[in-house]
């Protein structure tokens, strides 16, 4: 990726507008032309000026030396046995920064296929049990490296329409490989908000990656004032990062709680817009043995939620080097989600995936930190 040049994913169409403009395309044809790239950018996907067919050759050279539709360089790929795919990724420095990479997972199943993406390089948040919280924040993710993880993940998978296909058609919506988007990777997404936003937004247009609000999830550990705007300005589900039902187990396990407490998170997923049976919030709770594994757990987060369209994700929880956590006992897990189902709360158990890569919930961490060492540069906070 050439770093002297603007990248051209990450802006909206207006910006896009704009940009053509400053190279000379005239106001009225300029929503002609952001309709021509956004085509080739988000349902082609295509990475080369020199495929946009319907753009003139004068403007392609123009476009050319002026911005870039790069990927982000693949560092490692793995793939579990399970199918599960983790892609290591290097994105070029921003100013005065260096080179930062992070991880991406894809998560095949039988009826959807699930990419996992990443908001920030490394995470300021300290929750215990989590793998990725043991990497000092770097930096936040602009809104063209959040997008061109699910661009990079739809090229690998074959995903993007083909070049021979009718340049009039728009991307099917049955079929795809990513179906789903979740906001679950490397980070807290609310903590970048703005470009968290204009990412989920660019992905959700109907003419381009057409994502559907019921198909994007974004998950916080309880940034509340965050989980307004989600519901105001994004309007896509949400998941909640809890794990325990009381204030003095849960500063512990997720820290951002003492900053804001379940009353006031609770408060907020109460006022979430558009809540129904069929639009729940979700509800993390990953499962550790003898810490918030009880009945007594089951009971208060029954009376916690109570009202509030939920389902319950139970997440046995997956090791990873130096933890201090065991996973709870199945038949301990299976009896905690019975006490919620019988109690009219859905509590699937989400079946562990790409363990044997360390691609499942929890254990994502990039090697930014070595990286940085390696060419004795600093981390750089927010």
């Amino acid at each position: 990726m050439d770093e002297s040049k603007q990248p051209l994913i990450g802006l909206n169409r207006e910006q896009l507008g704009q940009e053509l403009q400053s190279v000379g395309v005239p106001a009225k044809q300029a929503r002609m032309r952001v309709n021509q790239l956004w085509h080739w950018l988000y349902i082609r996907g295509v990475d080369d000026f020199d495929e946009m067919l319907n753009i003139g050759k004068d403007l392609r050279t123009e476009l050319r030396q002026k911005y870039t539709i790069g990927h982000p360089e693949i560092v490692e790929e793995q793939i579990s046995a399970d199918g599960t795919r983790k892609w290591l990724l290097r994105f070029p420095p921003r100013g005065a920064g260096a080179p930062v990479e992070i991880e991406t997972v894809y998560i095949p199943e039988t009826d959807r296929g699930t990419l996992c993406v990443s908001s920030q390089v490394g995470c300021s948040l300290t929750c215990t049990f989590c793998h990725t919280g043991t990497q000092k924040m770097v930096r936040n993710l602009t809104a063209e490296e959040i997008l061109g993880q699910i661009m990079l993940a739809r090229h690998r998978l074959g995903d993007f329409l083909g070049m021979d296909s009718d340049p009039g058609i728009i991307a099917p919506l049955e079929g795809r490989k990513i179906s789903n988007v979740v906001m679950m990777g490397m980070g807290e997404p609310l903590f970048n908000f703005e470009n968290v936003k204009q990412a989920l937004l660019i992905a959700l247009d109907n003419d381009g990656l057409c994502l559907s609000r019921r198909r994007i999830t974004l998950s916080t550990s309880g940034v509340v004032p965050g989980i307004y705007r989600t519901g105001e300005e994004v309007k896509v589900m949400l998941a909640i990062s809890l794990h325990a039902t009381r204030d003095e187990l849960r500063d512990v396990l997720v820290p951002i709680n003492r900053k804001y407490p379940l009353e006031k998170l609770i408060e907020a997923c109460r006022a979430y817009p558009g809540l129904s049976n069929a639009r729940r919030i979700t509800f993390e709770y990953v499962m550790l043995k003898g810490v918030n594994d009880s009945l007594r757990d089951a009971r208060e987060l029954v009376e916690l939620l109570a009202g509030i369209p939920a389902k319950i994700n139970l997440i046995p929880f997956n090791p990873w080097p130096g933890t201090q956590y065991e996973c709870s006992e199945w038949k301990t897990i299976e009896k905690f989600a019975a006490y919620l189902n019988d109690k009219g709360l859905p509590a699937p158990i989400r079946t562990p995936r790409g363990r044997d890569i360390l691609a499942a919930c929890g254990q994502l961490k990039s090697e930014s930190k070595k990286l940085l060492a390696k060419q004795d540069l600093p981390l750089v906070e927010g």
